[in-house]
C-alpha cells in the first residue's frame, strides 16, 4: 500500500465512522429516535419521526459505506446532503465557527466525502476490489457527489422542511 491509498483509507475510516456515530447516536443514545424526531420537529422538519429515521439511518449506512470505500460517490452525495440540510436547518445565520454552532464541522465532513469521491476510495476499498478501481473516475466522481448530494438535500428541504417559529428553534442543539 503506497502513501496515497493509506491516507485515503485513514480518512475515509475518520469520517465514515464519526458520521456512523452520529447515526447510532439518533437510534440508541440520549433521547433516542422518540427524542431525536422531537428535535427534528422543533426544527421544523417535518414527520420528525420520518426523518429522524431517514437521518439516522443514512448516516449509520453512508458512514460504513464510505468508511469501506463502498459506491464512494454515491456514499459521498450522502455526507453532502446530510451536511447541507444540517447546516441549513440548523446551523445557517450562526457564523462559520462550531464553537458559536456555525456550519465549520458540516462543511469539513461534506468536503472531506467529495474529496474522496474526485480521488476516488483507494486501493483497499470495497470499490477497488468489487470493480477494480473508482465507479466514475476523478470529477465525475466529484460532479455525483456534490451535485447529486446537494440535489437531494434540495428535495428534501422542499418536501420536509417548514420554517419553524422563533420559541421552537431556539430550543434545538445539534
Amino acid at each position: 500500500m503506497n502513501a496515497v491509498d493509506a491516507g485515503l483509507l485513514i480518512l475515509r475510516i475518520c469520517l465514515g465512522l464519526t458520521m456512523a456515530a452520529h447515526g447510532y447516536a439518533k437510534v440508541f443514545r440520549g433521547g433516542r429516535i422518540t427524542g431525536t424526531a422531537a428535535w427534528f420537529e422543533s426544527i421544523g422538519m417535518r414527520p420528525g419521526r420520518a426523518n429522524a429515521w431517514l437521518a439516522a439511518g443514512t448516516e449509520v449506512t453512508g458512514g460504513l459505506a464510505l468508511a469501506l470505500g463502498l459506491l464512494t460517490p454515491f456514499t459521498a452525495a450522502a455526507f453532502v446532503s446530510l451536511m447541507f440540510v444540517a447546516a441549513w436547518t440548523v446551523h445557517r445565520g450562526k457564523g462559520f465557527f462550531v464553537v458559536s454552532d456555525g456550519w465549520e464541522y458540516n462543511l469539513v465532513l461534506a468536503v472531506g466525502a467529495a474529496a474522496v469521491a474526485i480521488t476516488g476510495p483507494g486501493a483497499v476499498s470495497l470499490d477497488n476490489l468489487l470493480f477494480g478501481g473508482n465507479l466514475f473516475a476523478g470529477w465525475a466522481g466529484g460532479l455525483v457527489a456534490v451535485a447529486g448530494g446537494l440535489v437531494v438535500a434540495g428535495a428534501l428541504l422542499a418536501a420536509a422542511y417548514r420554517r419553524p417559529a422563533p420559541a421552537a428553534a431556539a430550543m434545538g442543539v445539534s
